[in-house]
């Protein structure tokens, strides 16, 4: 017996201590993991779920009572794209919401709402900091797909089929080239249209014009628009009570166009006052409803032939130009067969014609950016694209029924706009053509007035295409005409290089030239049209009355304007040689600060936008730079099929002349207003650290509700922001049920990728 005791307890004890190496091992094991799995301070959180961490607890001096400082290493690429992310939804509290699926049923993320005391890292600072290409980063992280499957919330019900074909497999390495620190340093040397327009400097008279504050625009008429929700001061951003907008014709409104209170109570129509724009004073926070049965659009280049109808549901034009072959109604569809007045044959063929009157116009090479004038459905710039030219097309929203509406559903640039009584929103001397179809553009009434204003926008040396009655007709009142054009042209000193008229078609072309120096200027007999005064600044374009007065060329030797750019497309990438002499936006030499900024957005496009956010660039064509500086994010694009308006604050550096220069286009604009151009007509905005500034002078609520104006149903928003807020415009865009695809934070900035769905409130009128 005692024997059996023995053994037994023999038997007992090396069991004993087995299970307890063995609960050893296991407790060292989670230990292990722990600190394995604790994030570093980039985070990615795909699909529908957010994460607001920017400081994170330390792995080797943990305490549970206060969080630590993690110096995050930015060469650490291997690990940052290979650790799991812990995730949260974001909220507008402070904390956490409970639930939170990180594995640690104690623990809950940790939230940070200030500032890290640290100077925005500059270009430079991100170059040193990219990491040398590693084999490693570009590999897809194999967590990356199980953490979405794990984190998806209610936002994805029904979504992931759809979403199956997706790219986020690549997301992984993708994370390691999204930079989202600002880069923008003041810098006072660069001049705003604020600081350049005379009558904001009598707004803000005595007040110091700093371009890197928030500068109040000029005041519109203090006018109710007609039948629309006004923003006001009192609006919470994350309010979740939306409203259609009960105007007429609400499916297209365009709040400053269709203020019909102001146009009621303007002085005079004899200058197209009422097609210009009228703001409300207020911007309206109601929301646009869809046409009836609307569809996705057609893609490109398809869409350049056909849309649906009851996407742009307007039969007038259908009518009004049926004998003229604009736009046909074809069963569900309006069909575009490339025609108009003067396209006969086509726009193909109308084109070749230009081409052949006038071959060293070398378009796509020589001639790049052009300003279509009265542009109709704006066929002429839609087939321009086979020729590598991008056209800003543009027309006043008239009787001409919603046809900016349908150039831009055919997937052509395209804005609203008319030659009134104020200046086109663009700088001087940047498109290299000027064209007119057919315009019914009374150019040389009031003193020439409209032709000097095409004179201001079109670079030295460029060229103005006319094709219009006067040049081939012979009734009186067009041979009247000619003449009185053939004289204010040779007074403003613009050459005719070629008149001629196709005889296939009976239509005819004038092309005008504009001089590269100020010698015909000053030796001009007469001096009218007068030269405009020295401190009429010719940039000057946000709310400026047009003046009939010829504005000097540049007359230093590096002034810009006085060297043609570089033909396209090494145009695309090589900085101006006028900005030898300046300094950038963010500190450096702007020549410098330009390349930077060209290599700093083909990584984040490439690397990132195009593969690691889910969205399908098929669908992609027509595309918004809210806050664009050099352009950078455009030309990452250029190799895409599709388009990028560039769009410049107003009280941003005036960086728009450089963008014109590389061969893009763009406009001015304050985004406290509406955009002159009409619902659901872009299918992917930008928007980088726009909202600090603005949100000084209105409120983000509004500023999302335009967003939600101008974006089609599905398409997509990337914001680039701080994270105070990216917290804000998240909770807006939960309330308007957009589904929030992803979410990254490094330190104190963050990157919001979200998709707007076809959700409408109810109807309560």
């Amino acid at each position: 017996m005692a024997a059996g005791r023995h053994f037994r307890n023999d038997k007992q004890m090396p069991s004993f201590y087995v299970m307890a190496t063995i609960a050893v091992f296991v407790a060292l094991c989670l230990i292990g993991m722990w600190m394995l799995s604790s994030p570093s301070g980039d985070e990615v959180v795909p699909r529908g779920e957010s994460i607001l961490v920017s400081e994170r607890e330390g792995v080797h001096e943990k305490k549970e009572s206060e969080p630590q400082q993690f110096e995050e290493s930015a060469g650490d690429v291997e690990q940052e794209t290979q650790e799991k992310v812990e995730q949260s939804p974001l909220t507008q509290s402070d904390s956490p919401e409970d639930g939170s699926e990180t594995g640690e049923d104690n623990k809950e993320p940790e939230t940070v709402d200030s500032e890290e005391n640290k100077e925005p890292e500059t270009v430079d600072n991100e170059e040193k900091k990219e990491p040398e290409a590693d084999p490693d980063t570009e590999k897809p992280t194999p967590d990356v797909q199980g953490d979405h499957e794990e984190v998806k919330g209610k936002d994805e019900e029904g979504t992931q089929e759809e979403e199956k074909g997706s790219d986020l497999e690549e997301s992984g390495a993708a994370q390691s080239e999204i930079q989202i620190e600002t880069k923008e340093v003041p810098n006072n040397n660069w001049e705003t249209q604020a600081s350049e327009s005379k009558e904001e400097k009598e707004t803000v008279a005595g007040e110091e014009q700093n371009p890197d504050e928030g500068v109040a625009s000029e005041e519109t008429p203090n006018d109710e628009e007609d039948g629309a929700k006004k923003a006001g001061s009192e609006d919470k951003s994350g309010s979740d009570e939306w409203s259609l907008c009960n105007a007429e014709g609400a499916a297209d409104y365009i709040p400053c166009l269709d203020n019909k209170e102001a146009i009621k109570n303007l002085p005079s129509s004899k200058h197209y006052e009422h097609r210009e724009r009228h703001c409300p004073s207020s911007p309206p926070t109601c929301l646009v409803p869809l046409p009836q049965d609307y569809h996705s659009p057609v893609p490109w280049p398809k869409s350049r032939n056909e849309v649906w109808f009851s996407n742009v549901p307007h039969p007038g034009l259908v009518s009004y130009k049926k004998d003229q072959n604009w736009v046909k109604k074809a069963g569900d569809k309006l069909m575009f067969p490339g025609g108009g007045t003067q396209f006969k044959h086509g726009a193909v063929h109308y084109i070749e014609f230009i081409e052949q009157t006038l071959p060293d116009i070398a378009l796509g090479n020589h001639t790049r950016v052009i300003l279509d004038v009265g542009c109709g459905v704006a066929s002429f710039g839609g087939y321009l694209f086979d020729k590598e030219v991008l056209a800003m097309s543009f027309a006043p929203k008239d009787e001409h029924e919603a046809q900016i509406q349908l150039a831009l559903e055919r997937g052509i640039p395209a804005i609203s706009a008319v030659m009134g009584t104020q200046r086109l929103v663009f700088p001087s001397n940047v498109f290299d053509a000027v064209h007119c179809a057919r315009c019914r553009v009374p150019w040389h009434i009031d003193g020439g007035k409209l032709l000097l204003e095409l004179n201001r926008v079109l670079r030295p040396g460029g060229y103005f295409i006319w094709s219009a009655t006067p040049v081939y007709w012979k009734g009186a009142e067009d041979v009247a005409i000619w003449k009185d054009m053939v004289a204010l042209t040779a007074a403003i000193c613009w050459e005719l290089v070629a008149r001629t008229t196709d005889s296939s078609t009976g239509v005819g072309v004038a092309i005008f030239h504009k001089p590269t120096t100020n010698f015909c200027y000053e030796t001009r007999k007469q001096s009218s049209p007068p030269l405009c005064d020295s401190d009429d600044k010719p940039d000057a374009a946000w709310y400026i009355p047009m003046t009939a007065c010829i504005h000097k060329l540049p007359s230093d030797e590096d002034a810009r304007g006085i060297e043609w750019p570089t033909e396209w497309p090494l145009r695309l990438t090589t900085a101006p040689t006028w900005l030898a002499s300046e300094k950038g936006v963010y500190g450096k030499p702007a020549a410098a600060d330009f390349r930077s900024d060209t290599e700093h957005w083909e990584r984040v496009v490439d690397k990132s936008y195009l593969h690691g956010l889910g969205i399908d660039w098929s669908k992609i064509r027509n595309v918004m730079d809210m806050k664009a500086v050099y352009g950078g994010f455009a030309a990452a694009l250029a190799s895409q099929p599709v388009w990028v308006i560039n769009v410049v604050p107003f009280d941003a550096a005036d960086t728009l002349p450089i963008i014109f220069d590389r061969g893009l286009f763009g406009i001015y604009h304050d985004w406290c207003e509406s955009f002159s151009s009409y619902p659901r007509t872009y299918d992917l905005l930008h928007s980088d650290h726009l909202l600090d500034r603005l949100k000084k002078r209105c409120s983000v609520k509004a500023v999302i509700v335009e967003i939600d104006r101008l974006l089609r149903p599905d398409g997509w928003v990337i914001f680039r922001e701080k994270i105070n807020n990216v917290k804000e415009i998240e909770a807006l865009l939960k309330s308007l049920n957009w589904e929030v695809r992803m979410t990254y934070i490094k330190n104190e900035e963050g990157l919001l990728a979200v998709q707007k769905t076809r959700w409408r409130p109810e109807a309560t009128f």
